[in-house]
């Protein structure tokens, strides 16, 4: 699954800046979330390895320019860190509760580019292959996006990817968010590429306190 690509390189891009619409938290209130399955948790030391391993894999880093070194996969580790100290909330990594293994991040982030819908706060996710088909992305993105609405109170939360990328486009519509094609975007880190043109996929507070949309179902 995919993030941003902030979240890729990010000498590419600005710093990213503070999140809009952010009740102020500290970050040590965001170390954990629990669901069915998974623990969304702060990063470790351990988890470097298994880390740069999927960022390694390019079916995982199909819909990025390229896959990531160590080095880089590392400093993607400290990016994301200093999100939660930023902001209060990050992209967590994400651990099966019955093995222990780390399957990859899910979480909130905000975007380093300017485009017609930033400041935004967007939910990402991205894990190793294995973890592909069982319904994780869709469970850890659910959590964060409650994390998002409820203690945030966060008005929207959007998620965007490559027009390609077909999986992660369906987990977003399992999530309840909504595409509106206008809203279509090329990524200005990708001038020229590719996978420039991005799809954005919004969910604003109100419908997601509604009540879980029909279509919010694991994958098959």
């Amino acid at each position: 699954m995919r993030v941003a690509y902030d979240c890729w390189k990010a000498d590419r891009l600005k710093h990213p800046a503070a999140a809009p619409n952010v009740a102020g938290l500290p970050a040590a209130a965001d170390a954990l979330i629990e669901t069915a399955r998974l623990m969304l948790r702060r990063w470790r030391p351990e988890d470097r390895e298994p880390f740069a391993a999927m960022n390694g894999d390019r079916e995982v880093m199909e819909f990025f320019p390229s896959i990531l070194t160590r080095a880089e996969s590392d400093a993607l580790v400290e990016r994301i860190e200093a999100g939660f100290t930023a902001n209060g909330f990050g992209l967590w990594a994400v651990e099966a509760k019955e093995s222990g293994r780390l399957l990859g991040f899910t979480g909130l982030s905000v975007p380093g580019f300017e485009a017609p819908f930033t400041p935004a706060v967007e939910v990402g996710w991205r894990l190793a292959r294995s973890a592909w088909g069982s319904g994780y992305a869709t469970e850890a993105a659910t959590a964060a996006l409650d994390r998002g609405f409820s203690a945030h109170h966060l008005d929207e939360v959007v998620s965007f990817t490559t027009e390609q990328n077909i999986r992660s486009r369906a987990v977003m519509e399992r999530l309840g968010m909504t595409r509106t094609p206008d809203d279509d975007f090329d990524h200005p880190a990708l001038a020229g590429h590719r996978l420039a043109r991005h799809v954005l996929y919004r969910i604003g507070a109100a419908r997601w306190r509604a009540g879980p949309a029909v279509s919010r179902r694991p994958e098959g």
